[in-house]
């Protein structure tokens, strides 16, 4: 491959309990993504969390762990499950038995990302069984196993650790309209209420507009790495674009730094949020 899939930035043992994982921010294009797509790779920027990396830039300054996505999520999705696919893109199909359906991949939007809105189907063609195979194991499965080793690092330092898989979404509408923070923890599944609590805190202090598990509840992420009984937790932090990017959502904007603050005191918070293991035993 001729592109590094992900990046570890900061400390390998982690200053504090929290580390940071940016998974949809890559901006990193491979050749055979290229050749493949029946579209410009600039149609395919709509499918990045743009510039999300840089909401963690104030945090890397006091010393966070960050582990960040170099790869397109074009190219794969890593807040999917290896499951969570389209079968009938891939050649020759996997048995249907094994794949998991839901509103995400009949939208296009599963592992390997099929359509897009105002785009249309990506890709000219099926991906190549064996071409998904070399995806997974080379970029979905060792950026995953980086989180879970930094997420291990982190416990064994401290006795416990808070994933905060940092993430943007577009502005809501709706019901939903004005809320700028979506903090996911699978409905209470995957961080105990003191960490999501925090994380709801934090974006309010900010003065931010935010809700909880809706309409963003959490993905493969946070399903993956939060195991509140072993002490490790997980939340799913969706910022609104408009809070950090230009009008037209393709550059930095004059909110940026006001966000990698908010980021910044999101991880400080949540250091804080739950006592160590061991001082649970010894009370």
């Amino acid at each position: 491959m001729d592109i590094s899939p992900f990046r570890t930035v900061g400390p390998c043992v982690p200053r504090t309990p929290v580390v940071i994982a940016v998974g949809h921010a890559g901006r990193s294009y491979p050749r055979a993504l290229v050749a493949a797509a029946r579209v410009p790779v600039d149609r395919l920027i709509g499918l990045e969390d743009r510039h999300a990396d840089l909401l963690a830039a104030a945090a890397v300054d006091e010393g966070a762990t960050v582990i960040v996505a170099d790869m397109a999520r074009a190219w794969i999705d890593l807040n999917r499950h290896p499951d969570e696919l389209d079968g009938e893109m891939i050649d020759p199909p996997p048995p249907a038995v094994g794949l998991r359906d839901g509103p995400r991949i009949r939208a296009g939007l599963g592992l390997v990302p099929r359509r897009m809105a105002g785009v249309g189907d990506i890709w000219q063609g099926p991906i190549a069984a064996a071409d998904l195979a070399g995806r997974i194991a080379g970029v979905h499965e060792p950026y995953h196993r980086a989180v879970a080793d930094a997420l291990d690092e982190a416990h064994a330092a401290h006795g416990v650790a808070v994933l905060i898989d940092l993430h943007s979404m577009p502005p809501l509408a709706g019901r939903d309209r004005g809320i700028t923070v979506v903090v996911g923890d699978l409905n209470g599944a995957s961080a105990d209420p003191a960490v999501t609590t925090g994380a709801i805190d934090a974006a309010r202090a900010a003065g931010y507009r935010v809700a909880r598990n809706r309409p963003y509840a959490g993905g493969y992420g946070v399903d993956r790495h939060g195991r509140p009984r072993q002490g490790v937790h997980a939340v799913q932090i969706e910022l609104c674009r408009s809070l950090y990017l230009d009008a037209t959502f393709r550059l930095p904007g004059p909110g940026l730094v006001r966000a990698q603050q908010f980021v910044a005191a999101l991880r400080r918070r949540l250091a804080h949020a739950l006592p160590r293991h061991d001082q649970q035993a010894a009370e």
